[in-house]
């Protein structure tokens, strides 16, 4: 075989060579990329309220029926109760502080909040808010120096300070801040007020739904003061859970089953509804959270009997 035969053989072989990779490499890319599922069973009859997404692919959902909280993981879907049911507890919004790996839990009709180890579950703090059974501790956000909870009862919410790194103080205070400037409170004993609320990355504004009315607020953590964002005539209804992620506010209203993606000004005085993200899984979702470029929402099936009654979390893209 002569030399420029040679070559023409050797071309012929990497270039099937290449043809093979080319088919072969799709495969093993999707083979190693991670399939997240896109409905996560949670225990029957768990009655689930908030979720959180913690370190990793970590999240966890906190029971209305007896306050347990389970823990999972988002890429498998699996998991398991980390923090066995506590008598007289409810367990409602909740976020980690991935800076210490805790959880933080408003505790509802309890008039208390929770704290936990993430990783083990076991109980750090357990903090006094508001009176019990004439409070609801509906929601809470957590700040680089601070963690706050809304009281769906009362036209105020509770202000933990954090020591550095999301350190908790010795002992632990909450601060009741009334809401003032423009808020508005439906009167009533039982009507649901302030519930989702979200801060702003430097922690300088917090984002407070009111539920009552529908309506958004902005509002100056240090003293209550509360702007309406002007919403341009939308209203919120049934307005739940909310996160803000840049400058993109998601709002989930809950028995209308649907989260509303409003984009929000620099300031966070305007917004407008882009659009509502819908899923045929949703069956009132009360709270989200999000990874990657998903958002994860929770069924709470308000309403429905929880004995006997499956749950899932939901997850939906952006």
């Amino acid at each position: 075989m002569s030399h420029r035969d040679r070559l023409k053989v050797r071309g012929r072989m990497l270039l099937l060579l290449g043809l093979l990779l080319a088919l072969a490499l799709p495969g093993v890319a999707a083979a190693q990329a991670p399939v997240f599922p896109d409905l996560i069973q949670l225990p029957v009859g768990f009655a689930p309220e908030g979720i959180a997404v913690g370190r990793g692919t970590s999240f966890y959902t906190g029971s209305l029926a007896d306050g347990s909280v389970y823990g999972g993981d988002l890429r498998t879907g699996e998991g398991a109760i980390l923090v066995s049911p506590q008598a007289g507890r409810i367990a409602v919004g909740m976020k980690v502080d991935t800076r210490t790996n805790y959880l933080f839990v408003a505790g509802g009709t309890g008039g208390e909040a929770y704290v936990y180890d993430a990783a083990t579950g076991a109980e750090v703090a357990v903090i006094p808010l508001g009176l019990p059974g004439a409070s609801f501790i509906n929601d809470v956000v957590v700040t680089r120096d601070a963690a706050y909870f809304t009281n769906s009862f009362a036209p105020y919410f509770y202000r933990v300070r954090l020591g550095p790194g999301g350190a908790l103080p010795d002992p632990v205070v909450a601060e009741p801040v009334m809401l003032t400037g423009q808020w508005m409170q439906v009167p009533g004993a039982f009507v649901f007020n302030s519930n989702g609320i979200a801060a702003t990355p430097n922690g300088k504004r917090l984002i407070i739904v009111n539920s009552a009315t529908g309506k958004l607020y902005r509002v100056d953590p240090a003293n209550g003061g509360a702007d309406e964002i002007d919403l341009g005539g939308e209203v919120m209804t049934n307005g739940d859970g909310i996160l803000l992620h840049g400058k993109t506010l998601y709002v989930v209203q809950n028995r209308l089953n649907r989260i509303a993606v409003i984009g929000i000004a620099p300031d966070y005085a305007s917004g407008s509804v882009d659009r509502y993200i819908t899923n045929p899984n949703f069956d009132v979702p009360t709270t989200i959270a999000e990874y990657g470029k998903f958002l994860y929402a929770v069924n709470a099936k308000f309403g429905t009997p929880a004995p006997g009654t499956p749950y899932e979390v939901v997850q939906v893209s952006r």
